[in-house]
């Protein structure tokens, strides 16, 4: 593992990790959701193994990353300025994308930029259409969070918020994802570990018909690139018909659907790994 600090156009200090040989037959790059961070895709990343280079971001606002002075800079275009800045620092001239909620617009947005660059895309559990009622759900559990005195506070707030998605998760397990997603300040307390900032928007705008239209068309062009669509059997953002049309519209897709999860799977599922790790060898191979 490897820690990766470099500058956006705007001047944000931004980081990333490193994992596997860098001379690796396929670099990943792997981009979280709303109030994620790179952490997101370590249990993902440990059960396939080092065969790959999988690079995971902290998307400006999150994580080690800088927190921006103008919220407005906190939209997916930027983001995937930011991404390709880090692209380029590593010299990578193409690559996978593993992009979970927010992080899969990311990548649909660098595939319509520049589709050379992008040899395949995993796209987890979003879709052109984000089922309002689920956005909703994230709304309420993500704007102003409030810190918590302990970490089993945390992990507690950390189950009520998402105890449904995740059913069967016991306390190690809430404990570890509170770990990926707080962090511990310097009078003991635990908060978000993210910029507040980040879903000041959220809800906020309506998809009209118009903004559909331009989000099927923005899908449409991914057209020549290898895509894995994964979905929670319970996902309250990808519908299950959103996702057959994205099957049905792309000539080279697979739907999978991850049992007993809703949004957004982790990714180490073993229904998940095995999609993954059958599309990352494919590939490979191209």
């Amino acid at each position: 593992m490897s820690d990766i600090h470099y500058t956006s156009a705007d001047g944000l200090d931004l980081f990333a990790k490193s994992y596997g040989p860098e001379d690796a037959p396929l670099s990943v790059l792997c981009m979280h959701g709303l109030t994620r961070n790179h952490k997101d895709f370590e249990p993902m990343i440990e059960r396939l193994g080092p065969q790959y280079r999988f690079i995971a971001v902290d998307v400006r606002g999150r994580g080690q990353s800088d927190w921006s002075s103008k919220p407005e800079t906190y939209s997916p275009q930027i983001y995937a300025q930011d991404m390709f800045a880090l692209a380029d620092q590593l010299r990578l001239s193409r690559m996978a994308l593993i992009g979970t909620s927010m992080g899969g617009l990311m990548a649909m947005i660098m595939a319509k930029v520049a589709p050379e660059r992008i040899s395949g895309m995993v796209l987890n559990d979003v879709g052109p259409v984000v089922n309002p009622a689920g956005l909703a759900r994230i709304a309420v559990y993500s704007k102003n969070p409030k810190p918590a005195p302990t970490w089993q506070a945390a992990a507690g707030k950390v189950k009520a918020a998402q105890a449904d998605a995740f059913p069967g998760f016991g306390d190690d397990d809430w404990m570890a994802f509170a770990k990926r997603t707080w962090r511990e300040e310097l009078d003991g307390s635990v908060r978000a570990d993210y910029d507040p900032e980040i879903t000041r928007s959220l809800g906020e705008a309506k998809a009209g018909l118009m903004t559909r239209f331009a989000m099927w068309r923005l899908f449409g062009s991914l057209k020549s690139i290898p895509l894995l669509i994964l979905r929670g059997e319970m996902s309250d953002i990808l519908t299950t018909s959103t996702a057959k049309r994205m099957a049905r519209r792309h000539p080279d897709s697979e739907l999978v659907t991850i049992p007993d999860r809703g949004h957004a799977p982790l990714l180490n599922e073993p229904a998940a790994i095995r999609a993954i790790s059958t599309f990352l060898q494919r590939l490979e191979t191209k």
